[in-house]
């Protein structure tokens, strides 16, 4: 069902929005866990690391496609919230168009050049050609990922954000015994893991999308609605694009840490990877609020109800400090707990390099908090542009802070260019927010809502 966040207690609103977000990301992560676990269980810590060292590239390539299909749902909200149904459908068609333009734009290129990325980042001899048929799959199946997250956008922007985790859960469970049937039975190795992510995903995308058009009359489209136009596409990538970028522009950062990890060899790698798929279950909270905020504001600006919204971003800023401090308790408390779940037969230097990192990252998850609350918010209030160079900046800190601890402090380097990253790119996003806010309350002073 739809819900409508323009009334009713904001913070309930959030909450109850969120829950199933929330469950839909855990279950995502359980079933790229899934995959790594399988990965380092059945086929080793070469393999494991080659799984790992990819992370970054593919959140350089999937996060630019999501990152649209986000900006897709963004302007969903804003038809919703503003109970304009007709433009709401061709927002929906255009969002399919758009989605295979981008697919195919995205494919060709990143398959055909996955490996010389990988070259460029430094990835060890050893488990190159793991990696490089791991990612040439995953890219293949760009538009199975991108359509999910679009018929997912769609959906959240209309207020249903339990509809997608329940076909989420579904995939969830093919992806297990895809897994264990492409990579113990077929033996596929690292190439049957990206197999089952992508078969499980476009498993999704398809029911999500067979049950949108049957179940919501507000989202059933006809071929009237199907047409590119200037005014259209424009508002749709305005939005998108920035909001892209920036997951790209983060992802660069991103891999030039990957890439300074590699250094070290593959146990840190290993380590790495391990470690980073504890620090990415424990912020689950955080992609989630942000999911909630960006629908809340983008349906109550879409309303003209700027109070709601003023009021709402003051009860998410506590709910930052809740999720910041349950996140840092499992990194420290479960962290190497958690580790183990991944390398067979670990050793007691992956636990070291792994816990090392988890501890300095433990104490700045409150600025992490603040990038997907304030972030999400801007780019729900269509002001998409300081959330894409907010990821200009993480990627020149990332840089700078590798650039100039790398040599001298080793290890530090990467453990420290997360947190100084986030501190940083926090504070400008919440100073960015609080302007638009004096501004807006300024501009709608006179105004009831």
């Amino acid at each position: 069902m739809t819900k409508d966040m323009t009334t009713g207690s904001p913070l309930r609103m959030i909450l109850l929005f969120s829950v199933p977000v929330l469950l839909g990301n855990i279950f995502q992560q359980f079933y790229n866990m899934v995959d790594t676990i399988i990965v380092g269980q059945y086929l080793g810590e070469d393999a494991l690391a080659a799984v790992g060292s990819t992370g970054c590239l593919m959140f350089l390539v999937l996060g630019f496609a999501n990152g649209i299909a986000q900006g897709f749902g963004v302007m969903v909200s804003h038809a919703f919230g503003a109970k304009d149904f007709k433009l709401l459908k061709h927002y929906v068609a255009l969002s399919l168009i758009l989605t295979a333009i981008v697919s195919l734009i995205l494919t060709i290129p990143t398959v055909a050049a996955s490996r010389q990325f990988l070259i460029l980042m430094k990835t060890p001899d050893n488990i190159l050609g793991l990696a490089d048929s791991y990612i040439k799959v995953i890219f293949a199946g760009i538009l199975l990922t991108m359509s999910y997250n679009v018929a997912s956008g769609i959906l959240r922007g209309i207020g249903d954000s339990k509809t997608p985790l329940y076909f989420l859960i579904l995939s969830s469970f093919l992806n297990i015994v895809l897994d264990l049937f492409l990579i113990v039975v077929v033996k596929l190795g690292t190439a049957g893991a990206a197999y089952a992510t992508i078969i499980a995903q476009g498993v999704s995308a398809l029911l999500c999308f067979i049950y949108m058009f049957r179940k919501f009359d507000i989202l059933k489209t006809s071929r009237e609605d199907y047409y590119l136009d200037g005014y259209g596409v424009f508002n749709m990538l305005s939005i998108g694009i920035p909001m892209a970028l920036n997951y790209s522009i983060t992802a660069i950062g991103t891999m030039i840490l990957q890439g300074a990890v590699n250094i070290f060899g593959s146990s840190v790698v290993a380590a790495f990877t391990a470690a980073s798929k504890v620090e990415n279950l424990s912020t689950q909270t955080m992609p989630t609020l942000g999911t909630a905020i960006a629908t809340y504001c983008g349906q109550n600006l879409g309303a003209g109800k700027y109070k709601r919204i003023y009021e709402g971003m003051r009860k998410g800023f506590f709910i930052c400090i809740f999720i910041s401090l349950a996140a840092s308790a499992i990194c420290v408390f479960g962290g190497r707990f958690i580790v183990s779940w991944f390398v067979s037969d670990p050793s007691e230097e992956i636990f070291d390099y792994a816990m090392q990192y988890l501890n300095t990252i433990s104490f700045f998850m409150l600025p992490l908090a603040w990038i997907f609350l304030y972030r999400n918010a801007l780019q729900g209030l269509n002001r998409g542009l300081v959330p894409m160079l907010s990821g200009v900046v993480e990627m020149v800190c990332r840089i700078i802070v590798i650039a100039v601890t790398l040599n001298p402090f080793g290890y530090w380097a990467v453990r420290l260019a997360s947190p100084i990253t986030w501190l940083i790119t926090g504070i400008l996003l919440i100073v960015t927010y609080f302007i638009w806010e004096k501004q807006s309350r300024k501009k709608h002073a006179g105004s009831s809502d």
